[in-house]
């Protein structure tokens, strides 16, 4: 009987030795670098072919005639040449910087407004009931549909532009807040009140950090809405006292018929777009994911 028991801890000794082994391999696989080489072909040349693949299908639509008329479909050179004059000009940063600024600070005053809202709709359940469905609605409300009454009501001016992005960025942010503390285990709550972390002490240390993946893409979705609105804003009530921005370019290239120019919008708003996500949205969000051992370090 005392050889089994011996036995029996020796297994159990080895067992547990053995799960020790196997998670200080994972911590150490977690803290390992990833070779600048992977991470070449895997995040670097992915999207560099498919930009390369991109230009060759559009070179040979003009190339070989698919599109016979220049104006309807200009070369990729052409584009080139007015984007390379626009910034020989020192016109090119101007038109992203009418527009990043814009979209910035209407994102900001969303975000200011958006946060304590969806707090107050996802604990209240009284405020819930009453605007949680007008909230979803607005968010599915094109924003184009906002700039007519944002014109008659402020006028051609900069504060009508931050009003459109206001209506409709603050929805997303507050629906994706709402979304977040809905996903809060009852548990975590349960445990702040038991440690004294009430009302607003426990918004702050629980069920802010616990809903933030959701809060997080809700920012990300209102970052969208903000310059999807921004846009549409500036196509749509375009002023000279308001500055060129990407917008506006893109209605300027219209109106004169050049579709080279209304390529070099279209493709300038895309990189803007693209070159937000990249610097603040993916890093927010993999540190977020990291910080619950959702994502490997690399």
């Amino acid at each position: 009987m005392a050889s089994t028991d011996s036995t029996t801890v020796a297994k159990d000794g080895s067992d547990l030795a053995g799960l020790e082994a196997g998670l200080d391999a994972l911590e150490s696989r977690q803290t390992l670098r990833t070779p600048f080489r992977q991470t070449l072909l895997q995040k670097v040349l992915p999207p560099v072919l498919a930009v390369a693949l991109v230009l060759a299908v559009w070179q040979a639509l003009v190339s070989f005639k698919v599109v016979e008329d220049p104006t309807k479909l200009p070369a990729p050179s052409a584009v080139w040449d007015v984007v390379r004059t626009a910034w020989l000009r020192g016109e090119l940063l101007d038109y992203i910087w009418t527009s990043v600024s814009r979209g910035l600070l209407g994102f900001c005053l969303a975000l200011l407004i958006g946060t304590p809202l969806g707090l107050i709709v996802a604990r209240v359940k009284f405020i819930r009931a009453a605007i949680g469905p007008i909230l979803s609605g607005l968010q599915s409300l094109p924003s184009v549909a906002w700039v007519p009454p944002a014109v008659i009501w402020l006028g051609l001016n900069n504060s009508m532009m931050y009003a459109v992005i206001l209506l409709g960025a603050v929805p997303s942010i507050a629906n994706g807040l709402v979304s977040g503390v809905d996903q809060v285990p009852p548990l975590f709550l349960r445990a702040g009140r038991t440690l004294g972390a009430t009302g607003l002490k426990g918004t702050w240390h629980i069920v802010l950090p616990a809903a933030l993946p959701g809060y997080v893409a809700g920012l990300k979705q209102g970052w969208a809405f903000s310059w999807r609105s921004l846009m549409a804003a500036e196509i749509i009530a375009s002023f000279p006292d308001l500055g060129v921005g990407l917008g506006q370019l893109l209605e300027n290239g219209r109106n004169a018929s050049d579709m080279a120019m209304v390529f070099e919008a279209i493709l300038l708003i895309l990189i803007v777009g693209i070159a937000i996500d990249l610097l603040i949205f993916s890093p927010l969000e993999r540190w977020v994911l990291r910080s619950r051992g959702l994502l490997v370090k690399s």
